[in-house]
């Protein structure tokens, strides 16, 4: 987005050996959730917004920024454009999973770029979701703890007792073989018993 080499047409002057770049994370990183963002500057200091000290200025820190800035326009102040006019050195930022650009820029205390611009190197990250890698972890956790507890019950558990057929109980309601069957029904009638003292002839 910005070029060192780049001479806007108004500009506070800035000394030509400084040099603006980001300490941490580094081209390429892979980042989980929020990270911190850490500003390297040499050869000038770092001052409020508002302040016209000679050879210094205040970050700003631009997110997946490729629009150009216009020459002798400040610099702008939205979610691709963030602001540290408090002299701040670091941040915490909060991105969307993905792959992201950071670069910083270097102002003078109206926000304008310097001639020429302190500019850093851009560097490309990756953010994983932190909730997801969570939800994930947890997942796998209750998976193992499942498999170790069916593990468990099926080691422990003991077969059932054999009864042998000697030791069986009898069944309820047993019926009569088929040949005392077939004689009381000759001899007494269907359902009827033989009377008591009967020999079984007449």
């Amino acid at each position: 987005m910005l070029s060192p080499g780049l001479v806007w047409a108004q500009g506070t002057p800035s000394p030509k050996d400084a040099y603006l770049y980001i300490i941490s994370p580094s081209d390429g990183d892979a980042v989980k959730g929020a990270f911190w963002c850490r500003f390297g500057l040499r050869n000038m200091g770092v001052s409020h917004a508002g302040d016209n000290f000679a050879n210094s200025g205040h970050h700003h820190l631009l997110i997946d920024a490729d629009e150009p800035i216009d020459p002798g326009e400040p610099i702008p102040q939205d979610r691709k454009h963030l602001h540290y006019g408090a002299g701040e050195t670091e941040a915490l930022i909060e991105l969307p999973p993905g792959r992201h650009t950071l670069q910083l820029v270097l102002s003078d205390g109206k926000h304008f770029n310097f001639d020429p611009p302190v500019v850093s190197k851009k560097i490309t990250i990756t953010v994983s979701g932190a909730d997801a890698d969570a939800a994930s972890d947890r997942q796998h956790t209750v998976r193992h703890a499942h498999s170790r507890i069916k593990h468990h019950r099926l080691r422990t558990a003991r077969p059932a007792p054999q009864t042998s057929a000697a030791d069986a109980a009898p069944p309820e309601n047993s019926k009569p073989s088929g040949a005392i069957e077939f004689l009381r029904s000759h001899l007494w009638g269907t359902g009827s018993s033989a009377p008591a003292g009967s020999s079984g002839s007449k």
